[in-house]
């Protein structure tokens, strides 16, 4: 089993859930706001698909291997969680070193550049440096996602490599896969302008 409790992480814009199966129907609608599924240098299952998609992320938590939250919009005027807007997880999961990659992660259309996605990172870089203990946190993601590479850059995550045709997309192509990470040495300046940035940020979001 793996050393990641279930636990829900609220932060300013955004609260994350551990995932089940009652989230479904909030999923599909998120992800049909923008229909994901069709970027195809990432993974978004279609609204049919959603169900085996949750079925196989809990089934990847119950062998410790991945740990999946559900996001939730907090609700401007009164900060509580409100819609569901995506998927975020904590996966790679290696209690010996110990380290945790972030990532599988996506948002409705409508939240992008609202400040989520830093909000939703800061939190889950929190809960891993600070109450995990881990001394490494990983970013993967696909060569061809330049929104994905420098929002990962713009955390405060450092460019360790790229690994070349390690994996199979779902419509058969071979991806090269960008990794990234930030040590628990860094994550103090880290953790100062995700703090900044959200400070900043003025999201438009609907309850």
């Amino acid at each position: 089993m793996t050393f990641i409790a279930p636990v829900t992480l609220a932060g300013k814009y955004v609260t994350l859930e551990p995932l089940s199966m009652d989230h479904h129907d909030g999923l599909v609608a998120a992800a049909s706001d923008g229909e994901l599924w069709n970027l195809w240098y990432t993974s978004v299952p279609r609204p049919e698909g959603m169900r085996s998609e949750i079925e196989r992320r809990l089934a990847d938590q119950e062998a410790g291997e991945r740990f999946s939250f559900t996001a939730r919009a907090n609700d401007p005027a009164t900060g509580k969680p409100g819609r569901i807007i995506g998927l975020t997880s904590y996966y790679d999961i290696d209690p010996s070193v110990p380290t945790v990659a972030v990532g599988y992660t996506w948002n409705a259309a409508s939240v992008h550049g609202t400040g989520t996605n830093v909000d939703s990172k800061n939190l889950l870089l929190r809960h891993a440096f600070d109450v995990l203990g881990v001394e490494v946190v990983v970013f993967h993601t696909h060569w061809m996602n330049m929104q994905s590479r420098e929002a990962i850059a713009r955390l405060g995550a450092k460019q360790d490599g790229v690994l070349r045709a390690n994996r199979r997309m779902p419509d058969g192509s071979l991806r090269d896969t960008v990794v990234f990470s930030i040590l628990a040495a860094e994550w103090p300046q880290v953790r100062n302008g995700l703090n900044f940035r959200l400070a900043k940020k003025r999201p438009a979001l609907q309850p």
